[in-house]
């Protein structure tokens, strides 16, 4: 609650006594936190952006029970050989497919289809990232514990 008294008003000592005259350092931390988090939320999305690598999943098809086929198109340095990591999920957003695949050089713009296989039908499917090899830095598979990752691809 705001004093009714102002600062000039009152006397060296009753300013002192009830302390109307400490500098609000509080809110001057939070703010600066405030501005400095803000700041790094920038800086992570410009270098994200900055990578040169954008992945769009175009379609896929759930309509088999055991695997999934996915088209994504990668825009990228044409001289890039790239790895991608490919996840599917089920209803209640578990894994059920999960694949890392390698695209070779060539066109700046690539269009990819891969039949990843699955362990319950799919309800969603990403690529997760594309990066040069050994550079991929992506979530993990995230099967259940005692669930292992089908292999893939899936071939009929």
């Amino acid at each position: 609650m705001p004093s009714p008294f102002r600062k000039d008003q009152l006397s060296p000592e009753m300013a002192q006594r009830y302390g109307l005259d400490r500098t609000p350092w509080g809110s001057a931390i939070i703010v600066t936190s405030v501005i400095g988090a803000f700041a790094l939320v920038l800086g992570w999305i410009g270098f994200s952006l900055a990578s040169g690598i954008k992945t769009r999943v175009l379609t896929w098809d759930d309509s088999a029970i055991n695997h999934v086929t996915i088209e994504f198109e990668v825009q990228r340095d044409g001289a890039l050989a790239l790895d991608c990591a490919i996840r599917a999920q089920d209803r209640t957003h578990v894994d059920s497919g999960y694949a890392l695949t390698s695209i070779p050089p060539g066109a700046g713009t690539v269009r990819v289809t891969y039949a990843l296989r699955t362990l319950a039908p799919a309800f969603t499917v990403e690529v997760l990232g594309c990066a040069a090899p050994g550079e991929l830095r992506v979530v993990p598979p995230q099967f259940p514990p005692g669930v292992v990752a089908p292999s893939q691809p899936f071939n009929e």
